[in-house]
């Protein structure tokens, strides 16, 4: 689910990878072991990766979007130990096994969101500063684009969806506002909704566009992205080596309460139920969190502004 990422105010024309030397250095602790960089992008923190592996180091590229695995096959080409699928992280088991990886990794990055590269493609629909078709998908053959479930939802799904995965305090207005408008026209593109959504919204969040929520929403439904980060996690304890390190880098609030409830849940191990005698944990945890959670300096924001809202939590697999 892509990634190098964040809101869409800028658009630098090449893509920078947020949090590269701290999510590296957090990630690869054996030189020789097998990693999985599970949202490969174009490159930035796999080549990283890359750099700090011994010839017997082996790495495994996931990524949905068909041009990211183009330009992952180039370094394939050049570099033995590393590997590319297409694919989602939600696969991940999947994915492992096919690529002959069957045994225990010792470390996955999730690189979250959606990448430069498809922020700055007008004719992948992810961003509202350039007119282009209203798509979003980061697989584009996949079945359904932003604006074929923006011309089937009911109102109150349209108001779920803006509410729950954009946390737009006016869904309710933009929802009535679709439903409206794609009576008269259909809406298929970027700037329609943009102008749309920044026409309904009577008020503005200094410094966003009032379309961000709205673009945000839409995109982690086509693409199912929280559901996708949580079925990827429910696989990764039973995955990582003893040792072995979970690195995932957030850049929306859902993400990010996602990923520390799930490490929390996972240090704590399962409880016993509220009603027992007894309280206390059943057994001990699996995973254990690495230090506080790291965001981007103040000199890398300044160089990359999309990296601000970043986040990155680490974890590590218990005995």
């Amino acid at each position: 689910m892509r990634r190098k990422r964040v809101d869409q105010e800028t658009s630098p024309l090449s893509h920078q990878s947020v949090l590269l030397e701290e999510a590296v250095s957090a990630l690869v602790l054996q030189a020789n072991g097998i990693y999985v960089d599970g949202t490969f992008g174009r490159g930035g923190h796999s080549r990283a990766i890359l750099s700090r592996l011994d010839a017997a180091g082996r790495l495994l590229g996931l990524d949905r979007d068909p041009e990211a695995v183009t330009a992952g096959e180039l370094l394939a080409a050049s570099d033995r130990r590393f590997t590319i699928r297409q694919g989602s992280f939600a696969e991940l088991n999947r994915l492992l096994d096919q690529s002959g990886l069957t045994g225990p990794v010792h470390g996955l990055l999730l690189d979250l969101g959606v990448s430069s590269p498809q922020l700055d493609q007008p004719e992948r629909g992810f961003s509202f500063m350039t007119d282009g078709p209203l798509d979003m998908r980061m697989d584009p053959h996949q079945d359904e684009s932003a604006a074929d479930w923006l011309a089937r939802a009911t109102q109150d799904e349209i108001v779920q969806v803006l509410r729950n995965f954009g946390e737009e305090r006016f869904a309710g207005r933009i929802a009535r506002a679709i439903v409206t408008a794609r009576a008269r026209e259909s809406l298929r593109t970027t700037r329609q909704l943009a102008d749309l959504v920044a026409r309904t919204v009577p008020t503005r969040e200094p410094g966003k566009h009032p379309a961000t929520r709205t673009f945000q929403a839409l995109r982690i439904q086509v693409n199912r992205e929280l559901d996708a980060l949580s079925r990827c996690l429910d696989q990764i304890v039973e995955r990582l080596a003893v040792g072995g390190r979970l690195v995932v880098i957030s850049f929306h609030s859902l993400e990010d309460r996602l990923v520390k409830h799930f490490i929390r849940r996972e240090a704590q191990g399962p409880r016993l139920p509220k009603w027992a005698a007894v309280q206390g944990p059943m057994v001990g945890g699996r995973l254990r969190p690495v230090g506080k959670a790291v965001r981007p300096s103040v000199q890398e924001v300044t160089g990359n502004p999309r990296a601000r809202s970043a986040i990155m939590r680490v974890a590590e697999r218990l005995p």
